[in-house]
């Protein structure tokens, strides 16, 4: 006999579980508590199963019967209901993790975690570049849905309005959104570097540099004859085998230097990116150190001025030096040891990411603590020891 909803109503519990059956496989599973659950038996590929509808009133006999129904529809096309609701469930869990890691939510979220390390100018022209030039045609994609083709669209609509350097600026963004995210596990991996090659050549201007070797040996023998003030002597000596930024060289103060692990760390406050960078003293820096040790070691700095010995020397005192000797601007600046350094090393078949890592160019994720400050150390060590090396050969 079917069930009504009158009967169902004035069911009282049990000392035991009771089944009170509808029709066609449809029952009312009583607990001995009182609990009223509905149940779908029926067979699939000759095995007895069992569906669960939930419970009643919250599902009500009208609509257990509905529910029982499209299961027999189902069935009539050779497809198990338990199988069908497991997959509509993965389904609504699936939909509910796209909606919470689209582009916009995980760029968000990296945004938070890594502009802290920016100043407040930087932080604002990334979160503009976001919002206007990059949520407005990703922001909605699940990001490990997207392919290389959906970032191209709107960094192309950018390029074609002649903004190059801001194309690439945001494929740079776009790649540091997708390390991020492959980190957290909601990308698989940045299809970011597939764009490489895709855009039209950024302008760049480059600081003078030398970098023909028989020059760079002409160069080196040229600053060990000079003649001027020991802060001019020793920052030119020390230059070409460090290839930090002038200003991180020109305000270096003794106590980041360590003689006993031959290692110079430069304070976070001091660096571009905000962020403490080790530089590994070869053999030959050493030396040169614990020489002006004897006329500067007393004194904070190591490339005090002249007017005061809190204040260091200046820029434009360098590269005063370098036209003295000969080396005009368009030949090399101070700067330009960077660009020597990197161009020579990339040409010796040194790895790309200790080079950059060693110039400082890598923009980290305060998130990443694995990716820190002493990345490739061991690496860098080596490459600037036989840097070292080979900058003496050339000066022989």
């Amino acid at each position: 006999m079917a069930l009504t909803d009158t009967a169902i109503k004035n069911i009282k519990p049990n000392d035991k579980a009771i089944k009170l059956f509808d029709s066609a496989g449809l029952f009312l599973y009583v607990t001995s508590k009182g609990g009223k659950l509905w149940r779908l038996k029926y067979r699939f590929e000759g095995k007895e199963k069992l569906l669960s509808f939930g419970a009643y009133p919250t599902i009500s006999l009208k609509e257990a019967r509905k529910r029982r129904e499209e299961a027999k529809e189902l069935l009539a096309q050779g497809v198990d209901p338990s199988e069908a609701k497991k997959q509509a469930k993965i389904a609504i869990i699936t939909a509910q993790q796209e909606a919470e890691n689209t582009f916009k939510t995980v760029a968000l979220e990296w945004y938070q975690k890594y502009s802290v390390t920016l100043e407040a100018k930087h932080q604002k022209k990334i979160l503009s570049r976001l919002e206007k030039m990059l949520f407005p045609y990703l922001g909605s994609i699940p990001i490990h849905k997207m392919e290389t083709p959906d970032l191209l669209k709107p960094i192309r609509i950018v390029e074609e309005a002649g903004k190059i350097e801001t194309a690439h600026r945001l494929v740079q963004l776009c790649s540091q959104v997708f390390r991020y995210a492959v980190i957290t596990k909601k990308a698989k991996h940045d299809i970011a570097v597939d764009l490489r090659g895709a855009l039209q050549s950024k302008q760049v201007t480059h600081r003078a540099c030398i970098t023909e070797p028989s020059k760079l040996g002409e160069l080196l023998r040229c600053i060990d004859t000079y003649d001027g003030t020991f802060q001019v002597i020793y920052a030119l000596k020390i230059a070409p085998y460090v290839f930090v930024r002038p200003s991180e060289l020109r305000c270096a103060e003794w106590s980041e230097i360590n003689f006993e692990t031959a290692e110079w760390r430069i304070p976070s406050k001091r660096m571009k990116m905000k962020q403490m960078h080790i530089v590994p003293l070869s053999k030959q820096v050493v030396s040169l150190l614990r020489e002006l040790f004897t006329f500067s070691g007393h004194e904070k700095l190591l490339f005090y001025g002249l007017r005061s010995t809190l204040r260091p020397i200046s820029d434009m005192a360098l590269n005063n030096a370098l036209r003295s000797m000969g080396f005009s601007g368009e030949e090399m600046c101070t700067h330009g040891f960077r660009g020597t350094a990197s161009t020579m090393l990339n040409e010796m078949g040194y790895n790309f990411d200790h080079i950059e890592r060693q110039l400082a160019h890598c923009e980290r994720n305060a998130v990443r603590k694995a990716y820190n400050h002493a990345e490739y150390l061991p690496e860098r060590k080596k490459m600037m020891q036989e840097w070292a090396d080979y900058l003496d050969g050339l000066k022989r």
